[in-house]
């Protein structure tokens, strides 16, 4: 079968689950990548190659990765590995796959660590490493520590990290617990923040990931609370926390900082103009 008759039927397949819980927003663009990891080349190859014949041998391997996209299985899951920043992660399903949005979390904190010498940084439920990693790549001279909860997932951290090239430490911890560490200049997270009850964890990728990474008690404030209370302890005089959050929760974010004693608190948005990260400052 041609590339182009592939691509064409894999799309129609997933296509049709439009309004179901598996159904994909980009049905092209995962065959494409699908077809691609099976044929060892880039997606612009399609279009200059569109006639080109797939083997027997690829076409059956392709068909085994497109019924676990048609089960609704996260192509990054499938892959093996995710865009983020400038680099591809590895991702396994003991962590989360990092989210373009996430990204505004990286720009945020690098602004916030600009006129910082040598900054000090903390990544808190690294997950694969993406926010550690990205500011490291971007400050040679921050001091970059990152720490997850999940042994799975800080060895995982460790494995992007070491293919980066990169020199993050990484270890396993319950948020502060095995943080030393009291004069850091940035703290920043992504911590689990969907309530238990909503309704989008039975929907698209969501399905697939942990959910110890994805849900936390209280309407999914419990883990900023606990963040927002002990990070004051391990902030230097001036230094800011920065966490990643749901679209509908930064009034209730900026209510957990003011109520810890912190200034200059406000909520960002991400890409699509939802509130994404909320920041405050602690000054002792």
């Amino acid at each position: 079968m041609r590339i182009d008759q592939l691509i064409q039927q894999g799309v129609a397949q997933l296509a049709a689950l439009s309004g179901s819980n598996r159904q994909t927003e980009t049905p092209e663009l995962d065959v494409q990548l699908l077809l691609a990891e099976v044929l060892a080349v880039n997606t612009s190859y399609f279009y200059t190659w569109p006639e080109k014949v797939v083997s027997d041998l690829d076409k059956a391997r392709f068909e085994r990765l497109l019924s676990e996209r048609l089960e609704g299985k996260p192509i990054a899951y499938i892959l093996g590995y995710q865009a983020f920043w400038s680099f591809e992660l590895e991702v396994s399903e003991s962590t989360l796959i990092p989210r373009p949005d996430t990204e505004c979390l990286v720009e945020i904190a690098l602004a916030l660590i600009d006129q910082c010498q040598n900054p000090k940084v903390l990544d808190l439920g690294t997950g694969t490493g993406a926010v550690a990693l990205a500011i490291a790549s971007e400050r040679a001279d921050a001091s970059v520590t990152a720490v997850d909860l999940v042994p799975a997932a800080v060895e995982l951290a460790q494995r992007n990290n070491l293919k980066l090239k990169l020199d993050v430490t990484i270890f396993q911890s319950s948020w502060f617990d095995n943080i030393l560490e009291n004069n850091l200049d940035l703290i920043v997270s992504n911590p689990p923040y969907i309530d238990p009850e909503d309704h989008h964890l039975d929907e698209g990728d969501v399905r697939f990931e942990p959910k110890t990474a994805l849900i936390a008690d209280k309407k999914g404030y419990s883990d900023i609370e606990i963040i927002a209370r002990d990070a004051r302890q391990h902030l230097a005089q001036s230094a800011w926390l920065a966490f990643e959050h749901g679209y509908d929760q930064g009034e209730g974010a900026r209510q957990i900082l003011e109520k810890n004693g912190y200034q200059n608190i406000e909520t960002r948005q991400d890409y699509g103009g939802n509130d994404r990260v909320t920041l405050g400052q602690w000054l002792k």
